[in-house]
């Protein structure tokens, strides 16, 4: 029996259940028992949802030796873009939600965010970091136009004069170039953009409700335009998929603006690795075996590898193949000369209360 289609917009074929805290299965949309019976087209849309969360602390800490970050702000539980690859899925079990489509359509949002982090750099012990966002969902997913909470936390970075390294896969970064442009006068922000392919059609199943490639390579080409340093993610490289393009996405991320440029070979920690498989079989099914042939070869015989250094990086021949491309690639484009710098120097306490100087 052919593998259903994820829903229209979404990523994720479904929902599964979590062996590891016994989740339920759940059916894709709260409506769904009740419509099912009314409709002969199909499910009603699967409608995104936002809870609103009030942490106490803002701030993560992570002590992973490759990690070029030790602390990072989340504003966004989840994340609407839906990529199938996406290796903070399983945050959502914690939740008692699915890594499925959940993870995509019930989302949480910090809007407190910004007061945490001010009340944090405010304290006498913190020491100036640099501030990583995007680590775990992407700080401009589709619902930032609304919240604009990732906005409110680069007014106080701004204001403390404390860095910001921002990832991220969507042209709304361009919302905040005001600021950004600002801040990199001082050396206080890198921005690195994540383009997997180049390719539309595999972009709308691989990613569906992230921005087009064309619009992030637009963003790269107008940020760089700002003087705002821009590094390019071209990750993950995804074999039989998405690296053949290895060589045209580095040279398209240069002539946009892009001043250096890396990899990561795709991941599929816990339960990615059956969300990905369901994907393969949809949209992929003549190449599915294949794929996870080669990736079980770059992890050790396993669909992940989660021990450190080698998560990020791969191992065996095909590994170093992909490695010995982009190495090639990277110095035909010109890329990785130049030397990030990210000052604390000017760093100063945030004023107390949220109507701080921006300038």
């Amino acid at each position: 029996m052919a593998t259903p289609p994820s829903p229209k917009g979404r990523g994720a074929p479904d929902n599964l259940e979590s062996k590891r805290f016994r989740l339920p299965e759940r059916q894709a949309d709260g409506d769904w028992l009740d419509a099912i019976r009314d409709i002969d087209d199909g499910p009603p849309p699967l409608r995104t949802t936002v809870t609103i969360e009030h942490p106490r602390s803002i701030l993560s800490r992570n002590t992973s030796p490759d990690l070029p970050f030790d602390q990072s702000v989340n504003a966004y539980r989840g994340c609407e873009h839906g990529c199938i690859y996406c290796y903070a899925r399983p945050t959502h079990a914690w939740l008692d939600l699915s890594p499925g489509l959940d993870f995509e359509s019930r989302l949480f949002a910090k809007p407190d965010a910004a007061k945490l982090l001010r009340a944090t750099l405010r304290k006498p012990g913190y020491v100036p970091k640099v501030i990583a966002l995007g680590t775990n969902t992407d700080p401009y997913q589709p619902i930032e136009a609304d919240y604009r909470i990732t906005r409110s936390i680069l007014e106080v970075c701004l204001e403390a004069r404390n860095p910001v390294a921002i990832t991220t896969k969507s042209d709304r970064v361009l919302a905040d170039i005001d600021l950004l442009a600002e801040m990199a006068r001082h050396d206080l922000v890198a921005i690195a953009l994540s383009v997997t392919t180049l390719d539309g059609a595999i972009a709308r199943t691989l990613e569906p409700r992230a921005a087009a490639p064309r619009k992030r390579l637009a963003a790269i080409r107008a940020l760089s335009a700002r003087g705002i340093p821009v590094h390019m993610n071209v990750s993950p490289v995804i074999p039989a998929i998405t690296d053949h393009e290895i060589e045209a996405v580095v040279a398209a991320g240069a002539e946009a603006g892009a001043l250096s440029a890396s990899f990561i070979p795709v991941r599929l920690p816990l339960e990615v690795a059956t969300l990905f498989r369901t994907w393969l079989e949809a949209h992929f099914p003549d190449r599915a075996s294949k794929v996870m042939s080669i990736i079980q070869d770059m992890r050790g015989g396993r669909d992940n590898d989660p021990d450190f250094g080698s998560r990020m990086r791969g191992t065996g021949p095909w590994a170093e193949l992909i490695r010995t491309r982009f190495r090639i690639a990277l110095k035909r484009a010109g890329l990785n000369r130049h030397a990030w710098k990210l000052s604390v120097e000017g760093f100063r306490a945030p004023a107390d209360g949220m109507q701080g100087v921006l300038f």
